[in-house]
């Protein structure tokens, strides 16, 4: 057993996981398609210790018990048959649980890091596998690039797999901070939470389409199918969530992760488009929005964000990404 770092960037879904078939091994109810952000980084360095008594877990500088983290480090444990307590740290370069898939990067960089010090080589599929039993979205932040999550029926059959590879397209994605703090209700919640929705069968129903369709349009680097796709499908996903009944919590009428400056942030894309700039959005579970564009429209695009930032929030920021390597040991 040896220390290990790992990097992982957070897994931004163009089709959106929303929803379980089974919360306990996070299967998804529906497949998704997302690609890795450059401007994003989690770094988690593992080290077992078999003179430890207890896990020590430190995450952003906070020490504490991180409950999800030590579950994941015993599924390790089984893996690798050992029983040895870790030391863990564990680092984000960006805002966690505000709807920039903090937990996907997270749960990328701590399965890999904790595989390899526990002496494990796991293979893409059986890492994004490992990496999925500790947070969904994780299982597309392990391939490189573009990734499709599979949902599969089981635990073998739900993985995330490689669609291209990070220079396959010169794609960009302005990650528009509105909101830095926690989230109300978590993406567990809301995923637990989907099926309560009127329209969430209709949104399944519709998903095969919209998975084909950007699919198809990121081979083919067609923009304008690819982001139009994008656009509809993330607002079909905050649709469910704002039609969804979360259980003890009965004086909300529905979930609503947008604020004031993620509304304006959408009146803003269709100006934008409607003045000839090709830009589309997406928003996960959360209020930041994240703008797509091609390589050759990002100055004009980051000029337009400039002048707008003020009327968004005074905290307002954004950080800017390329497709992105999948989760990865340091000196690799």
């Amino acid at each position: 057993m040896q220390t290990v770092t790992a990097i992982a960037h957070p897994s931004l879904a163009f089709v959106k996981y929303w929803g379980k078939v089974d919360h306990t091994l996070n299967i998804p109810a529906n497949g998704s398609i997302s690609v890795n952000l450059s401007g994003a980084t989690t770094t988690t360095t593992v080290t077992f210790d078999a003179a430890l008594n207890v896990d020590h877990i430190t995450i952003n500088g906070a020490p504490g018990e991180h409950l999800r983290v030590a579950g994941h480090l015993d599924r390790v444990r089984r893996m690798a048959g050992i029983d040895a307590r870790a030391v863990v740290e564990s680092r984000n370069d960006f805002p966690a649980s505000a709807g920039i898939a903090s937990s996907s990067s997270a749960f990328a960089a701590l399965s890999l890091a904790a595989s390899r010090a526990a002496g494990l080589n796991l293979d893409e599929r059986a890492l994004s596998i490992l990496a999925r039993s500790g947070s969904g979205s994780a299982c597309r932040s392990i391939p490189d690039g573009f990734a499709e999550w599979l949902p599969g029926a089981d635990h073998a059959s739900s993985y995330a797999r490689q669609i291209a590879p990070p220079d396959h397209w010169d794609l960009r994605v302005i990650s528009v901070v509105v909101e830095t703090g926690a989230k109300a209700i978590s993406s567990s919640d809301g995923h637990r939470a989907a099926a309560t929705s009127p329209l969430f069968q209709a949104r399944l129903a519709a998903l095969p389409h919209a998975l084909e369709t950007v699919r198809c349009a990121i081979l083919a680097r067609d923009f304008a199918a690819f982001g139009a796709a994008a656009e509809a499908e993330a607002l079909s996903m905050h649709a469910v969530a704002l039609t969804s009944r979360v259980e003890g919590c009965d004086w909300m009428t529905g979930i609503c992760y947008w604020q004031p400056g993620t509304v304006r942030m959408l009146k803003a894309v269709e100006d934008w488009r409607r003045g000839g700039l090709p830009v589309y959005l997406t928003i996960d579970a959360g209020p930041n929005v994240h703008l797509l564009c091609e390589a050759q429209c990002q100055a004009a695009l980051e000029a337009e964000l400039d002048a707008l930032l003020p009327e968004v929030g005074a905290d307002a920021h954004y950080f800017v990404s390329k497709p992105a390597p999948g989760a990865r040991v340091v000196g690799d």
